[in-house]
């Protein structure tokens, strides 16, 4: 057995005492109603805290107000100045020299609303490192307190600018030198005016941030000062400069995105003059981020729905028609995405589902897309093909007017309210289609049924209503 391995061992056999519980323990704490069981000689080894409160005269405060003698009778200790959680994660320390400060990925968190987070770099995982490193500076263990530390400096490369703010405050109160440098330098280059800095953050570090700005926009003018004088090199430095300044801008627009703080890519649009077409927001946003992120981003009315990116042209709703996410889908087409629209190679989002579809019925798999949910295929499909069916018909009553010298009712929402039930006799199945409005489509997928939409739309080939037919029935519980 190497020496790493024998060490890991040594950590996991120490780590088993604290999991056991009562097993050998000898000293037991209340923690927010709930009790731990810990082991003395291990926590007064591991913490001059708990050695001092266990051995020494007088042993400090923090843990029961009359000491260890008193609580000593009653057999517990209450612990008053953390949660459960961050007591728990650093007995885990101090038993194992080892921790992970990072939540489970996908597990409801407080203040954390993104269904499906990781939780690297949300409110909820900074806030549990800030209060994790509290506690370890709080009982002596500076190991853990360095550990945290490194995990902040990490967080704050993505977290929000609020979050940044935080850590910010909390690397001067514990006079964390390098962590502060990282988050003062982050909110810098925000470019939050000093007004709204004011609100989160004391007068004096504001203060401190503007000196950086100040000094970080001298730096800047002396290197175009010194590129003027190299004549022909300037405008290439210059041009460079410029890129480099626009790539900081979209990383922090993702990192804003990431965190789902669309207020701070309002700014960035407002204040910096950022522009969410060319950076790519929306399409960003689609791959990366939650529907309410998308629809928050798609209010502020600053992106194009259609806008094409990449070399070949693909607009957010091609993209949302590739990852086969209703969600996504839906939300583009409420916001009037285009489903005619075409790529470089003339590719339409419809053509995109149709081919999917084929693949899967034909095929049983679709690469990329190995666990396809055929439900969802279904739904994507039919609610680009009744917006395309209803666009058409707009498109259609549109030149009609024109041709009887009226004007054209262009304000026409993309889904109309559903028709009375006295007019079901003379409506075909298409217009019941582009009658069923997008939050009713919502429902049907958030409650896992089908939605009472025909498949046979107007135009519809018999190959297209057999495919409908073998796919919808065959794979109706799977979704």
């Amino acid at each position: 057995m190497s020496l790493e391995e024998s060490l890991r061992s040594l950590s996991l056999d120490y780590l088993n005492l604290l999991i056991n519980g009562q097993a050998f323990s000898d000293v037991t704490f209340s923690v927010e109603g709930r009790l731990v069981h810990a082991h003395r000689c291990i926590l007064a080894a591991r913490s001059l805290f708990f050695r001092k409160f266990f051995c020494g005269p007088d042993p400090p405060s923090g843990l029961d107000p009359a000491g260890p003698r008193a609580s000593s009778r009653s057999g517990v200790i209450p612990v008053n100045s953390v949660g459960y959680e961050v007591f728990l994660l650093m007995l885990q320390f101090l038993y194992s020299g080892q921790v992970s400060i990072v939540p489970q990925k996908h597990e409801a968190r407080p203040n954390c609303g993104e269904r499906g987070c990781w939780h690297t770099h949300c409110t909820s995982a900074v806030d549990l490192a800030l209060d994790t490193l509290a506690a370890a500076r709080y009982f002596g263990v500076e190991q853990l307190a360095l550990l945290t530390q490194k995990q902040l400096a990490s967080m704050v490369e993505k977290a929000s600018i609020e979050d940044v703010m935080k850590v910010l405050l909390a690397s001067r109160k514990q006079d964390m030198q390098q962590l502060w440098a990282t988050c003062s330098h982050l909110v810098a280059k925000s470019g939050l005016p000093p007004e709204v800095l004011a609100k989160h953050l004391p007068i004096d570090i504001v203060a401190k941030i503007e000196e950086l700005r100040l000094k970080s926009s001298l730096a800047r003018r002396s290197l175009v000062s010194h590129h003027h004088s190299h004549g022909h090199h300037h405008h290439h430095h210059h041009h460079n400069a410029a890129l480099d300044l626009e790539d900081q801008k979209i990383r922090r627009m993702r990192r804003a995105l990431d965190s789902s703080d669309v207020e701070l890519v309002k700014l960035m649009v407002m204040g910096e003059g950022l522009n969410l077409d060319e950076a790519l927001a929306l399409p960003y946003a689609v791959e990366n981020c939650s529907r309410e992120v998308v629809k928050a981003l798609l209010e502020l009315g600053a992106a194009d729905v259609n806008y094409p990116s990449g070399p070949a042209g693909k607009t957010p709703l091609h993209i949302a028609a590739e990852m086969v996410s209703p969600d996504m889908v839906a939300v583009l087409l409420d916001h009037h995405a285009d489903p005619n629209v075409r790529t470089v190679d003339g590719v339409t989002p419809l053509d995109i589902l149709r081919t999917l579809t084929s693949d899967f019925l034909f095929k049983g798999a679709v690469p990329g897309l190995t666990h396809i949910e055929p439900n969802k295929l279904r739904l994507c499909l039919e609610l680009v093909q009744s917006a395309a069916l209803v666009m058409s018909r707009e498109e259609g009553n549109a030149n009609n007017n024109n041709n009887n010298n009226a004007p054209s009712n262009s304000a026409a929402p993309i889904y109309p309210p559903p028709m009375n039930e006295d007019h079901n006799s003379s409506s075909s199945s298409g217009n019941n289609i582009g009658n069923l409005n997008l939050d009713s489509r919502l429902v049907y997928l958030n409650l896992g049924a089908t939605a009472p939409m025909s498949s046979r739309l107007d135009g519809a080939d018999d190959e297209r209503e057999a495919m409908n037919t073998t796919m919808y029935h065959h794979h109706s519980h799977d979704f």
